[in-house]
């Protein structure tokens, strides 16, 4: 048995196919979602969604949300989000480093 799983940002849709399971980051913590799981509405935190897809776990980058649970279905609505097997790790440490620069900046202005 199966669910489905609709990813969207404001953009686009990152993700919209059948699923064995997820765990959602939630401001209370992450959850498990398996089908038949009770209907729920909840916050979703900045952090990583785990999907189990057969025999494989893929993540992605949530950055902040809701998510709606029912019907076998999983409705994931956020600010931003990018698979996992996007993310180039050498481009987010340029990133991350610039604004960790940039934050340094900011702090000695006050």
């Amino acid at each position: 048995m199966t669910l489905n799983l609709c990813v969207l940002t404001p953009n686009r849709s990152v993700w919209n196919s059948e699923v064995n399971g997820i765990i959602l980051p939630t401001n209370n913590g992450q959850i498990s979602v398996l089908p038949n799981h009770a209907p729920t509405a909840t916050s979703v935190d900045i952090g990583i969604l785990r999907i189990r897809l057969n025999d494989q776990c893929l993540t992605m980058a949530l950055m902040g949300g809701f998510a709606r649970i029912g019907n076998n279905a999983i409705t994931v609505l956020v600010n931003e989000a990018e698979r996992g097997s996007d993310i180039d790790p050498q481009e987010a440490q340029k990133t991350l480093d610039i604004e960790e620069a940039n934050l340094r900046k900011a702090e000695g202005k006050r």
